[in-house]
């Protein structure tokens, strides 16, 4: 079994996550590609796509929102994924044991929602969506006239929980400010969930973020036993630098550890940073303490020579807008002019009304 460096995992994620080199691909086949992208707030999955797409322009995802050929749901994790319509039918499903045991353990809700009869009050939350999308504060009035005993917040939550919602626009629309309103996906796309099939989802994390271990593929899904899945399906095996055996599609390969990686600007909650159970391929703990927040937030991140060495982050006024960068060591001057470039070019694609853009490079 062949054992793969440090340095070549790190290239191979980089591929697959398309930042060796700009894809010429469309905006939904990225997204399908890239096994959806965090979206824990509304406008980081732009950022994502600018980061990898040659050409790419807001209204490129606006319209898949639009258009429901892309959806905004609570999948992996219990976090809000932006993903394929196809895919949120698929995954959906086979991450549903999540959701339910949260029903049971949740500290805020589960013993407001201790004795409902849970398939009921998804009944009736389904049928008020199927009127029309309602906000969290609507659907929970609505369900509080039932069951006028339990807090409205715990009902919604129960909603979500045994429900596949989608948020829907102008939620998220690039531009526009909407509060998140709720629909059932399978209404809001026109077609019905399938069975489970985790060795699905397994495959596609593998082509998005492989090779890796069961543990990587458990902490991006937010479930278990996905061993005993792998163990029966038809798959390359590799060894990491610890012993770890790490699991791949057998179609695919792994890119020479010598290839260049250039220097990118990964924008906040990139995937790249969260989707590993170890995230040491693109990040030293070290780092990670300052990338992400006590309180959950995933700034921005410099990535250089294939690691994240430093963080970034827009500042804006009602007139001006500034990208500030933040590295955490010495960068090579090659290095730290191409990011300062790639900050120019964000501005003028977030923020082409700001009257001043301004790069600050921060010590």
């Amino acid at each position: 079994m062949t054992t793969l460096s440090r340095r070549a995992l790190n290239r191979a994620t980089l591929e697959r996550q398309l930042l060796l080199r700009r894809a010429k691909l469309s905006a939904h086949d990225a997204v399908e590609h890239l096994a959806g992208l965090q979206a824990q707030a509304p406008f980081p999955p732009y950022y994502a796509l600018w980061a990898r797409l040659h050409g790419f322009k807001p209204a490129d995802l606006a319209e898949l929102l639009e258009s429901r050929r892309v959806v905004r749901i609570a999948l992996m994790r219990g976090t809000v994924h932006l993903v394929t319509a196809a895919d949120a039918l698929a995954w959906r499903p086979v991450v549903q044991g999540l959701y339910d045991r949260d029903l049971k353990q949740n500290t805020l809700h589960a013993q407001a929602l201790t004795g409902l009869d849970h398939d009921v009050v998804a009944a009736a939350a389904r049928e008020l969506l199927l009127a029309s999308p309602l906000s969290s504060t609507a659907l929970g009035a609505e369900l509080a006239r039932r069951w006028p005993d339990v807090a409205t917040a715990s009902l919604t939550h129960l909603a979500r929980g045994r429900l596949p919602l989608v948020q829907v626009p102008p939620r998220a629309i690039w531009g526009k400010a909407g509060q998140t309103t709720y629909a059932c996906l399978d209404e809001w796309v026109g077609a019905p969930l399938p069975a489970p099939s985790p060795a699905l989802v397994i495959a596609r994390y593998l082509r998005a973020f492989g090779p890796a271990s069961v543990a990587d593929v458990q902490a991006w899904a937010g479930i278990t036993r996905l061993g005993e899945v792998a163990a029966e399906m038809d798959l390359r095996r590799y060894r990491d630098p610890d012993g770890r055996e790490l699991l791949d599609l057998p179609e695919l390969t792994v890119p020479d550890e010598d290839v260049p990686a250039p220097p990118r600007l990964l924008g906040p909650f990139d995937q790249t940073i969260l989707s590993y159970a170890d995230r040491t391929r693109v990040i030293s703990d070290e780092h990670r303490k300052r990338v992400i927040t006590q309180n959950g937030l995933v700034k921005g991140a410099l990535l250089t020579g294939g690691y994240v060495r430093g963080l970034w982050e827009l500042r804006t006024t009602r007139k001006t807008a500034a990208v500030e960068l933040t590295p955490f060591e010495k960068l090579p001057k090659r290095d730290l002019e191409a990011l300062e470039s790639a900050a120019a070019r964000l501005l003028s694609w977030a923020e082409p009304g700001a009257e001043t853009h301004e790069v600050r490079v921060l010590a």
